[in-house]
């Protein structure tokens, strides 16, 4: 084996060892599997496969193809499952890879692969799990400072530990593979310099795998953190209720409980229904039907409060819109909305109408009133307004949920009323 050979070979690993990383991190099966916080063995078994089965191939193709040494990259992969999934699955590990060169009179391998992977799994034990993600080969080498730091504060550096190991395990390869030629695959260099950076290649593969996953990890640490982030906003935003709308529930209560206590208790009891879908665990969407469902308890308790001379409730449902899934709790705020803005100041009330149409793949739901109007503000304006906090509520829902999608439109004419349009696409639940 030439020194050129070798050195075009440490060059190419490089490229193999952060490919092979790489292709693997695109595989959602192996994301899943492989920081999934707890693995059954049979998970860790199918993760194995994931890594194994190309890996054992470049093995073999390393046994029987000339010159082509890159491919085997058994030692980084023996040391990685060491590391990252434990010692005994690593032993096996080391058992699978070696079986190419073992058939290939190798005998050395089988042995040298699975106590490798034995002393990476507890050097992976010993270490914290993000010293294991933040390894890299390009630790301070500064031997003042590292004397002086110790002096200070006397502790194991178990970032240059994993490197002296990793180092320290490739050294013993090449002097177990000089003194049995041809029972262990190793890169022996007649320079002493090359031989040097042959040893310190095995960390700097190792590292290339790590900080590839690393990145991964990460950017899968933040979409969870979005997603658990936009379903805080969310929850807060469709438990919300006026409080308004509750004190004076149950002032009208407290006064219908004498003259009509039947009354009462039926308000009562819609009030109950209201309070405990706002704040139950639910679903970020609902059936339409449902929605309607929850509506109605909150327009039957307003009728009351105002009077069925003064509040007109209508609908206009198509009856092909009520499997549909919508945001839920969507409609209570716009209802509100119209009620308190548009037909609370009328001196003889008004009516509210609810609709719903299906147009194609979307669903087009309007809530109007027949009440004051907005005046002259512009329906950008009410987020700055009592007015418009339930409908800012409601805009920011559709915009975190459907994006660009989603349409929210706001048209009011003074002394008509007003008119809420939302055109979101229409989803069905899944079949059982």
């Amino acid at each position: 084996m030439t020194d050129n050979l070798i050195l075009i070979t440490l060059l190419v690993k490089l490229g193999v060892v952060a490919s092979v990383a790489s292709v693997l991190a695109r595989v959602t099966t192996f994301r899943r599997l492989f920081f999934a916080e707890k693995r059954s063995p049979r998970q860790t078994l199918a993760l194995l496969a994931f890594i194994l089965l190309p890996l054992t191939l470049g093995v073999w193709i390393r046994t029987t193809v000339p010159n082509f040494l890159a491919a085997d990259i058994s030692f980084e992969t023996v040391i990685l499952l060491g590391l990252l999934v434990g010692p005994g699955w690593a032993v096996l590990g080391g058992v699978v890879l070696s079986a190419p060169a073992v058939y290939h009179h190798e005998f050395l391998a089988l042995p040298f692969d699975a106590a490798l992977g034995l002393a990476a799994g507890i050097l992976g034990r010993f270490v914290e799990m993000e010293e294991i993600w933040s390894f890299t080969p390009f630790i301070d080498l500064s031997l003042y400072r590292w004397v002086r730091r110790n002096l200070r504060q006397p502790h194991i550096d178990r970032q240059f530990l994993m490197l002296f190991l990793i180092v320290a395990a490739e050294a013993c390869r090449d002097w177990l593979a000089h003194a049995f030629p041809h029972r262990l695959f190793a890169l022996l260099a007649s320079q002493w310099w090359l031989q040097v950076l042959v040893w310190l290649s095995a960390p700097i593969n190792v590292g290339i795998a790590l900080k590839v996953w690393n990145t991964l990890r990460i950017e899968m640490k933040l979409e969870e953190q979005k997603r658990l982030l936009l379903e805080a906003r969310l929850d807060a935003l469709q438990r919300q209720i006026n409080p308004h709308f509750l004190f004076n529930t149950l002032n009208s209560i407290a006064s219908l409980a004498r003259m009509k206590p039947e009354l009462a208790r039926e308000m009562t009891v819609k009030l109950a229904n209201i309070l405990r879908a706002l704040l139950k665990d639910h679903d970020t969407y609902v059936p339409l039907r449902e929605e309607l469902s929850f509506t109605d308890d909150y327009l039957d308790i307003e009728v009351v409060r105002f009077g069925a001379d003064k509040l007109r409730v209508e609908k206009e449902i198509d009856p092909r819109t009520l499997g549909v899934l919508v945001p839920s709790i969507l409609l209570q705020p716009l209802i509100e909305n119209s009620i308190k803005h548009g037909l609370e100041p009328r001196l003889h009330g008004g009516t509210v109408t609810l609709r719903s149409r299906l147009d194609g793949e979307r669903v087009l739901i309007e809530v109007a009133d027949d009440g004051v109007g907005m005046g002259n503000r512009p329906a950008s304006a009410l987020s700055r307004t009592g007015a418009g906090i339930g409908m800012k509520n409601v805009r920011e829902r559709l915009e975190v949920l459907y994006g660009n999608q989603a349409r929210f439109e706001v048209v009011s004419n003074p002394g008509r009323g007003t008119l809420v349009s939302i055109e979101i696409p229409a989803n069905l639940p899944d079949a059982p």
